[in-house]
């Protein structure tokens, strides 16, 4: 939308840039040096929002959860001045003190000491994808690794049934549209996802989880009243769009990674041990999200730049582990790089409450493959997934070598 310089934005430097055009979901990265160069806070003109691109700002912004809030929504849309279209998140789109109480519980299911329990079942079914996947040879490393792998794990920690599992992805999908403009890309996703939201909507019910998943821990706490009945399937249905398509994109950003740099793969290949650092790094450089927002709570500056209250602020992650204010050599992928300070999950209050477990599946895949393959070779160009959010691959013609 075309909107008139508001005097209190006079002060920023003002932008035309689509952040959610094809040919900038493409290859993102030199148009967020642009905009990092123009300053630490710039005004998009399209949409009438301010933008940070600079690491320092990011920080600044996902620190200050009072200031900077995400009870309006973390996309475009402001659900304080307009009626939301759908129901707020009540994990993410929630602030203090209400976002304490559900943050507590999803933090207490998905914290390391709470998920080492997988930790065995993950491995063995890492091995058994690994060696399906050097048995073809050649493979689709979208259909048949990067997706295939979450589908199982995480659909199963959760307690989902095996039946209809097909809808997460497209489930996730439109709900990741939904952080940005509602542009032709949303409306297509939305309009195709009815079936998949109807079977979310089932599937998050207590009767259809197994007993064992955080599903069912979910309900618990509703027995023991931290929650509401009610909003124990709002929950379960949060985590599913929280912690399936980022672990899927992720992994596609690391095959490709590995796939275009095989030196980093080759180091990687001789000490698997260094699986977990290596997958911090591709979260880095290949950040899984690539935008979101945040809203002034009251009128503030910013890096010198005035805001109003209830300013949209469009948070540009992906450019912030890029930035080298922040990161030698920024644009250089190096697995030797200790990269655990990345902004590829979010930061602060709201950072991805799934983040240890992607990491845990993350890690676990890496090892596996680098116990076993040797090296990734692109058989075909990957075909991009545009989503308004997040960065992935619809499909990566690859084939693998065995050690």
């Amino acid at each position: 939308m075309e909107t008139d310089l508001l005097p209190a934005q006079s002060r920023a430097p003002v932008s035309d840039f689509d952040a959610y055009a094809e040919e900038v979901l493409d290859d993102p990265y030199p148009h967020y040096a642009v905009l990092r160069e123009l300053g630490p806070v710039v005004y998009l003109r399209r949409y009438g929002v301010l933008a940070v691109a600079r690491h320092a700002e990011i920080n600044a912004v996902l620190r200050d959860n009072l200031n900077f809030c995400s009870s309006a929504g973390v996309g475009l849309a402001n659900f304080h001045t307009e009626v939301p279209w759908r129901t707020p998140s009540l994990i993410l789109e929630a602030d203090v003190p209400l976002h304490a109480r559900t943050r507590k519980l999803m933090a207490g299911l998905l914290a390391p000491v709470s998920i080492k329990r997988f930790r065995a079942t993950f491995e063995q079914e890492a091995e058994q994808l690994v060696e399906r996947v050097l048995a073809k040879g050649r493979v689709d490393a979208v259909e048949d690794l990067c997706a295939a792998y979450p589908l199982k794990v995480f659909a199963d920690a959760v307690g989902l049934p095996a039946e209809g599992r097909e809808h997460l992805l497209p489930y996730g999908d439109m709900v990741f549209n939904s952080f940005g403009p509602i542009n032709e890309r949303f409306t297509t996703r939305l309009k195709s996802a009815q079936q998949a939201i109807a079977w979310i909507g089932e599937v998050c019910k207590r009767e259809n989880l197994s007993a064992d998943g955080f599903g069912a821990q979910i309900y618990q706490a509703a027995d023991r009243g931290e929650i509401t009945y009610e909003e124990a399937p709002l929950l379960t249905r949060t985590l599913l769009s929280a912690g399936l398509d980022t672990t899927v994109y992720t992994l596609c950003n690391a095959i490709l990674s590995f796939a275009n740099f095989p030196e980093q793969w080759a180091l990687v290949h001789a000490n698997p041990a260094i699986a977990r650092q290596a997958l911090e790094e591709v979260l880095r450089f290949e950040s899984t999200f690539h935008s979101f927002y945040r809203t002034t709570t009251k009128d503030l500056e910013l890096a010198g730049i005035p805001m109003h209250k209830e300013q949209k602020i469009c948070v540009f992650i992906g450019s912030a582990n890029r930035d080298p204010r922040r990161w030698e050599r920024a644009d250089t992928f190096d697995v030797m790089r200790r990269a655990s300070g990345n902004m590829a999950f979010g930061f602060g209050l709201h950072a991805c409450a799934g983040q240890m477990l992607a990491r845990l599946e993350g890690e676990i895949v890496l090892g596996a493959l680098a116990r076993r393959v040797k090296a990734f070779r692109l058989e075909g160009k990957p075909v991009i997934h545009y989503n308004n959010s997040v960065r992935g691959y619809d499909s990566m013609p690859i084939s693998v070598v065995g050690a």
